[in-house]
């Protein structure tokens, strides 16, 4: 369980950075990948373990493909 949390940790960090360096505000990039601000903060901060569906999403959203987002 420990290997999971760790993974949602660094996912979220990982989605952070992008995030930032795309110049995007929490606020913006959730708007911009039709999600809730509070569900992108969760993932980012590590509390959400979100889908395959999500992580597409969330890839688009930044501009990049998915292999792009989950590289650590």
């Amino acid at each position: 369980m420990e290997k999971l949390h760790t993974t949602k940790i660094l996912f979220g960090k990982r989605v952070k950075f992008l995030r930032l360096q795309a110049g995007l505000s929490q606020e913006a990039f959730a708007h911009k990948c039709g999600l809730d601000r509070t569900y992108v903060s969760g993932i980012e901060r590590g509390l959400r373990n979100p889908t395959l569906e999500v992580i597409a999403i969330l890839a688009d959203g930044l501009g990049i493909e998915i292999k792009n987002l989950i590289e650590f």
